[in-house]
């Protein structure tokens, strides 16, 4: 029995212009969508900084599947001057010293710091540049859902990523001990501070970065 063909207006193949010009869009927007979408995950593991971009969130303190599914690389931290980020920052930490050399100096707007370890952290402070909103997780030392804090969303902060400290207008210190206690997560900030290095001189670490003393910063402080 022969097989009748369907009737009807058939649509022309593309040409090979339009062929290229839809792959390139196609491209153009898978890339869009892959670097909207990462974000920075910092960890260190048997003594190795290790510094992923993942294309989702990853369960906290989950290294294996960090591993798996995030691109890592070993990461080299330099003293001589503060890191910065510019999207999603991720820190997992297991002790104090960790955390102070993941994170101590550094520029970022969105921040989320994982407590891997029952470890006692001593009371200390980091001191971190532009911080808009901090999420913080002891879920290994205290079974309490993950607390969030806006600490400013005022959009006066120009980019900084290129200029460092010197564009720096908000500037949080945190209180390293916040993760021994069960207590919600709490902020409070000062306005207006001309010069912060001899307005807080117990952070003596200051005087070694750039900060300007003809400026006005709002300080916060998170505990």
């Amino acid at each position: 029995m022969s097989m009748l063909a369907p009737t009807g207006t058939r649509m022309a193949p593309p040409s090979g212009h339009s062929l290229l010009l839809i792959s390139m869009l196609g491209i153009l927007a898978l890339d869009h969508l892959t670097r909207g979408q990462n974000s920075t995950l910092i960890f260190t593991k048997e003594n190795i900084i290790r510094n992923c971009s993942c294309p989702m969130d990853i369960q906290d303190c989950d290294y294996s599947l960090a591993s798996l599914l995030c691109s890592c690389k070993t990461a080299l931290l330099w003293a001589s001057e503060p890191l910065s980020y510019s999207g999603h920052l991720t820190v997992w930490f297991t002790d104090a010293s960790a955390l102070g050399l993941l994170l101590n100096f550094t520029l970022v707007q969105d921040l989320k710091l994982s407590l891997c370890s029952a470890n006692t952290l001593p009371t200390a402070y980091l001191a971190i540049c532009g911080l808009k909103r901090l999420r913080i997780n002891t879920e290994a030392k205290h079974p309490v859902p993950e607390q969030s804090l806006l600490i400013h969303s005022e959009p006066r902060e120009k980019p900084m990523w290129h200029t460092g400290w010197q564009s720096c207008t908000y500037v949080s210190f945190l209180d390293m001990a916040l993760f021994n206690r069960e207590s919600s997560l709490r902020s409070y900030s000062i306005e207006n501070v001309a010069n912060i290095a001899n307005n807080f001189p117990s952070f003596s670490d200051l005087k070694t970065f750039p900060i300007l003393s003809n400026k006005s910063y709002v300080v916060t402080f998170i505990y």
